[in-house]
């Protein structure tokens, strides 16, 4: 391994499931990137290095860095995904590095990163029993360092990609934001705990009561995930990157251009896709959309 930190295996069901449960689960956006256009939108599918470097001539727009508070009625507080450290604010290339801040143009408010809006819920780093990652980019992973009392979940596989691929930073991964003696937990979609659900080949119940399945849906990182979370009257999908826009699940919509493996990745979109045929009341959140994040409620219930 590149890096100090290790991990362990997760243990599955967790603690904590209860016969029935629903969740709520609350978006919060903790900033914003501008990235070269073509990472979003790439016609000929997974875009070189010449490709992409042409593209951050072209303008651009700001697209929202998300991250979300699930609440589960006897398992507690859990938060998916980080977002954007709160030194993007001030000093952004000492969390991300020179070459993303020139890359990805990071912006964040004083008071949008997520430690100041979970405070603005009551919430203390302390009370979110474990942290889930669809993945470790840099822009999903970079706030670890606040939480060093949770429990962070993240699929086997992507750990040790983050962990040993050569020149990190321009792969999407900064592991300065990982690399602490945390309680890091992996979890593997090769064991015999995994099952299907609805359109997805492989999930894991977390807590055994169907209440949030991880979803394997490699392609756009290693190890990428998703979350299946159930709420009153209908599912909700945290699809991470496995999608960047609402639109990407319509027929005929290009490919980002920002994908490790061009073949995994269509098949997990394959998946989302049919979900969201088969349950077209379903929620599927879209990864770096301004439009859905300025139109999704305070809290999915």
């Amino acid at each position: 391994m590149s890096i100090h930190a290790e991990s362990r295996p997760l243990d599955t069901p967790l603690p904590g499931g209860k016969d029935g449960a629903t969740v709520t689960v609350e978006p919060m956006v903790t900033g914003t990137f501008s990235s070269p256009p073509i990472l979003h939108d790439s016609p000929k599918g997974k875009a070189g290095t010449f490709a992409i470097l042409r593209s951050t001539r072209k303008e651009r727009e700001p697209t929202p860095i998300p991250c979300f508070l699930i609440r589960h009625p006897s398992a507690g507080l859990i938060l998916v995904d980080t977002g954007l450290h709160p030194s993007i604010a001030s000093d952004p290339a000492s969390n991300l590095g020179k070459f993303t801040t020139w890359l990805m143009r990071p912006h964040q408010d004083p008071g949008q990163d997520v430690l100041s809006q979970l405070r603005d819920k009551g919430i203390n780093p302390s009370d979110i029993r474990m942290v889930i990652f669809t993945h470790l980019h840099y822009d999903h992973a970079s706030a670890i360092s606040e939480f060093p009392d949770s429990t962070l979940i993240v699929n086997d596989v992507e750990w040790k990609y983050a962990a040993t691929v050569r020149s990190p930073d321009f792969k999407g991964y900064r592991r300065q934001q990982f690399d602490y003696a945390f309680d890091f937990r992996t979890i593997s979609f090769d064991s015999n705990r995994v099952s299907s659900y609805a359109s997805f080949g492989r999930t894991l119940d977390l807590f055994g009561d169907g209440s949030i399945r991880l979803a394997s849906t490699p392609g756009h990182s290693p190890g990428h995930q998703s979350l299946i979370c159930r709420l009153k009257d209908r599912d909700l999908v945290i699809s991470g990157d496995a999608i960047y826009e609402e639109g990407k699940l319509e027929p005929g919509a290009s490919l980002p251009g920002s994908m490790y493996d061009e073949h995994n990745y269509k098949r997990s979109l394959s998946e989302l896709k049919r979900f969201h045929e088969t349950y077209p009341s379903a929620v599927i959140t879209a990864g770096h959309e301004t439009a859905f994040y300025e139109k999704a409620p305070e809290v999915w219930e």
